[in-house]
């Protein structure tokens, strides 16, 4: 998909991201009618999005650790990312829903049994070490596949499964970690209104999967890992999710 200048309706609503905590903001359902020709996608102008990466790979680089790399890469690209007006269209936000959005990276446990979360931007704190079986629902499929996978309405998709505690998302991406032909894990974006995230949100997060895997691998992500593997605080879930029964 071409690049989309930014427009000020696209910007009248940019998030709040704060690491570890999930957003609360007022965008709520009920959001007003918009006309067709509003439904155009908008997105960032490709100057400000070359800006941030290069911010964001420089802050990575210089970070204390491997999960403070992940971080630093997925906050400041998961601000801008996606149609900031999704959620004011019709059937984007179920009654009771907000838009947020969280992001992280799932790595494959050092015994293969887990997807374990790290460098988490909008998770509740108490899953800051959510573990998802390494068979269990669309992080599987990208291990499977090792191909990035966008998700832009998960209703359309029968067997998504809500891992995180607080709500199930509408919209989500995912881009393999691979290094010299190996899984490592993968980025994630997610957020609650439906059809936020497109093609080229994942071609953006594709960029930073690359820069991840080459940074984990220069600061020795494995044997970090290693060190945090099992984690006092991990949040098991099944692999059919959190609402099964």
């Amino acid at each position: 998909m071409p690049w989309i200048f930014v427009t000020e309706n696209s910007a009248r609503h940019p998030p709040s991201i704060t690491p570890d905590i999930p957003e609360t903001n007022t965008m709520s359902s009920s959001p007003q009618t918009t006309s067709p020709a509003e439904h155009v996608r908008t997105s960032i102008d490709p100057a400000q999005w070359f800006s941030t990466l290069a911010a964001a790979t420089t802050a990575a680089a210089s970070a204390a650790d491997p999960e403070a790399m992940v971080r630093a890469l997925i906050a400041p690209l998961l601000a801008i990312a996606g149609d900031r007006d999704a959620w004011t269209r019709p059937g984007s936000l179920k009654a009771g829903e907000r838009q947020f959005y969280v992001g992280g990276c799932f790595l494959v446990t050092p015994d293969e049994a887990w997807h374990m979360l790290i460098g988490n931007v909008g998770f509740p704190p108490e899953q800051r070490r959510l573990m998802i079986p390494i068979d269990g629902g669309h992080p599987a499929r990208v291990r499977e596949t090792r191909a990035p996978l966008l998700l832009a309405n998960t209703d359309e998709h029968g067997d998504f499964k809500q891992y995180l505690k607080t709500s199930r998302m509408g919209s989500s991406i995912y881009a393999p970690l691979l290094w010299k032909g190996r899984f490592i894990g993968q980025l994630i974006m997610a957020s609650q209104a439906r059809n936020t995230f497109a093609q080229q949100d994942l071609d953006m997060l594709r960029v930073l999967a690359t820069q991840a895997a080459s940074l984990w691998i220069a600061m020795d992500g494995p044997a970090w890992l290693a060190r945090e593997y099992p984690p006092e605080d991990g949040y098991k879930v099944s692999g059919s999710g959190m609402n099964s029964n």
